[in-house]
């Protein structure tokens, strides 16, 4: 499917390691193999689903002790870079290589370890409308791709070396920056090896009284970006604009509740438009029906230090050409430059289908 928890190109290498201080620092590698299926979340791939994917994740970790306030309040998680090799054992899909960055957050004494990674991958043998027709998971041999792994994690089982085990979804997809974009999601159980640079050594975490945040009522305004084609093949890749003006109020250190609205120029659905109204004349579509859309939206924002987790549910009440429903979701990240701006990469989707990777900027007021 093309829901994905933090879309899309935001957990970069300033996002991760943003973070400097004089603190002690302390590093672990791990390499894990893994063996899966991909998941039939849409009928369009079931002719892709002929073999098991298989590949390696290899991984760079940066341990935290509390050096700042957000590390004590999430349980001291790793921050970290990884690479993935997926073997698709599938001529038609091909390979795919990704870099990403990602967090490692752990549970139960730091036995059981859950990592979000987001980064790009590289598909080595996507769409191609005379070479490769049969492949509409991936219209472009870059794609954005998320993994989510969840794995029992025991380090510094002898002299630095540790093992861990358990399952990983990986992701690919472009976010219907061109089409096809069916997507793929494996699913799989690994397996692998934990090594800590220091050999085991062992460092003190830093607990601190904990701070009680209150916020007013704050207003934020965002404009929001980006190229996105509709799921007709060749029929051109478009520029939109998403104007969104919404109010949160904060709910504790780590929550605030959103309520707003999105206005939507999406300039592709001007072409969808023209092309339903000639080549299907039963659905009763004009060529001149408006594209634009205006939705209403409920929100949550997870902040974690200059970054946040924004996840939000959409309903449009302005909505003159039906386009996948008139529900809508947005997930993503948002990174904040001084108190009041802030960036935003979001994917905008019905379901679990995608529309949109949003590039935004906002303030908040």
């Amino acid at each position: 499917m093309n829901f994905k928890f933090f879309s899309i190109l935001l957990l970069s290498v300033s996002f991760c390691f943003a973070q400097e201080s004089t603190e002690l620092k302390k590093y672990t590698l791990d390499a894990s193999q893994f063996y899966g299926s991909i998941i039939l979340h849409n009928p369009d791939i079931s002719h892709l689903i002929t073999s098991h994917p298989s590949g390696v994740i290899l991984s760079y970790n940066r341990k935290t002790y509390g050096a700042e306030e957000w590390e004590e309040l999430y349980n001291y998680p790793d921050l970290g870079y990884s690479f993935i090799y997926q073997n698709g054992n599938n001529g038609t899909l091909g390979d795919n290589y990704g870099l990403y960055a990602h967090y490692n957050f752990y549970f139960f004494k730091r036995n059981v370890q859950f990592r979000v990674g987001q980064g790009v991958s590289y598909a080595s043998n996507p769409y191609d409308k005379e070479t490769n027709f049969r492949n509409n998971a991936y219209g472009s041999d870059i794609l954005s791709s998320t993994y989510l792994m969840f794995n029992y994690h025991k380090e510094n089982i002898f002299k630095g070396l540790g093992f861990k085990a358990g399952a990983s979804i990986i992701h690919y997809s472009n976010a219907n920056f061109r089409a096809p974009n069916t997507s793929t999601n494996t699913l799989a159980f690994n397996a692998g090896f934990v090594y800590d640079l220091d050999g085991g050594k062992e460092i003190e975490y830093v607990h601190r009284e904990k701070e009680k945040v209150t916020e007013p009522l704050r207003y934020n305004f965002v404009l929001r970006t980006g190229i996105n084609e509709s799921d007709v093949i060749n029929s051109g890749q478009y520029g939109f604009v998403v104007l969104s003006a919404y109010a949160d109020k904060r709910v504790g250190r780590k929550s605030a509740i959103q309520l707003g609205t999105d206005v939507y120029f999406s300039n592709f659905l001007k072409e969808l438009i023209r092309y339903q109204s000639i080549a299907f004349p039963e659905n009763d579509v004009a060529a001149d029906d408006d594209y634009k859309r205006v939705g209403v939206f409920m929100g949550h924002e997870l902040f974690i230090n200059s970054m946040s987790v924004i996840s939000q549910f959409g309903y449009y009440v302005y909505y003159p050409f039906d386009f996948e429903g008139r529900t809508y979701l947005r997930v993503g990240l948002k990174r904040y430059f001084g108190d009041k701006l802030y960036g935003a990469v979001t994917l905008k989707s019905h379901g679990a289908k995608a529309e949109a990777v949003e590039f935004g900027i906002g303030i908040r007021l």
